[in-house]
């Protein structure tokens, strides 16, 4: 009886031709400790963030589905960056596409559209949900983030913008975790992707703003702002395309269920440090605009 070649090469593809991580658990956090004396020495910061939103900045529409303005900051440490996180995530492209010129976005994931209708079935999508998840879950980073609530704004602030409200609120709890680091003097990239000239040019400007001391701590800031395109292939923005949304459903919907939010919970800056992870996060490394009357404004 002849073989069904169908069959011989559908059985013949292994679930993962490429291991994610070199690395185990252990050694890539060491990665991320180590640093040499020319990266002391460097005028720039052993940290970069890379910055993704979620929802509708502007404070004149409210979508009832999900009224929240998201901001992200993915906060890396360089070295565990470029020899952890850049390499497990282009095994993860070769391996489910064959090829690493694919941009991985959140929405067109979800939906199933463009490169990501592949999908057998759900099943199978929640199978690549899931791996994309680990992946978030084995990489070192710092997530800051700041949600607004446009539903709890009143009409007088309706002129404002919610990006610009929240990137106030992540830039300064960004320079607090430089303080811990010993990094607040050095000039730390972030990394934002282009929205259109005219949403650019408005970011550029109050990032500017908050940089020359206009802040709730009264200090300049040695930020510096970087635009990239949307078609490039940085994959500390994919990952901070994978970690917005995940906040903005916990805030709407805290008791439901969230496998990804509960991920996150232990990337969150932090009171109490490497040993408070997964505690302590609400209102410092995660902020609700407005503040619930409960917190207490840092």
């Amino acid at each position: 009886m002849a073989d069904n070649p169908k069959a011989k090469t559908k059985a013949a593809l292994p679930t993962q031709q490429l291991p994610l991580f070199s690395l185990d658990a252990e050694a890539a956090a060491l990665v991320t400790r180590e640093h040499s004396d020319l990266e002391a020495d460097s005028p720039f910061a052993r940290h970069i963030v890379y910055v993704d939103e979620s929802g509708d900045h502007n404070l004149q529409s409210i979508d009832e589905q999900y009224p929240v303005f998201v901001l992200a900051f993915c906060v890396f440490h360089k070295r565990h960056y470029s020899e952890v996180i850049v390499p497990a995530l282009e095994k993860f492209k070769f391996n489910h596409f064959g090829h690493d010129q694919v941009v991985l976005h959140e929405n067109e994931i979800r939906r199933r559209k463009g490169l990501f209708n592949f999908f057998r079935d759900r099943a199978h999508q929640q199978s690549f949900l899931n791996e994309l998840t680990e992946i978030i879950e084995f990489s070192n980073f710092i997530l800051i983030s700041a949600t607004i609530d446009k539903r709890q704004l009143s009409k007088h602030d309706v002129s404002d913008n919610a990006y610009h409200i929240a990137l106030g609120l992540c830039m300064e709890t960004l320079h607090e975790f430089l303080q811990e680091k010993g990094e607040a003097d050095k000039k730390t990239h972030i990394v934002v992707e282009c929205r259109g000239k005219k949403e650019d040019r408005e970011l550029e400007l109050e990032f500017r703003r908050i940089c020359d001391g206009n802040n709730r701590l009264g200090i300049e800031l040695p930020f510096e702002i970087l635009f990239a395109d949307k078609k490039v292939m940085s994959s500390g923005l994919q990952l901070a395309d994978l970690v917005a949304r995940p906040i903005g459903l916990y805030t709407l919907r805290p008791e439901q269920e969230n496998r990804a939010f509960e991920v996150l919970k232990r990337k969150f800056y932090c009171d109490g440090g490497r040993e408070a992870v997964g505690e302590g996060y609400e209102g410092i490394g995660m902020k609700l605009y407005p503040a619930p009357k409960s917190e207490k404004p840092r």
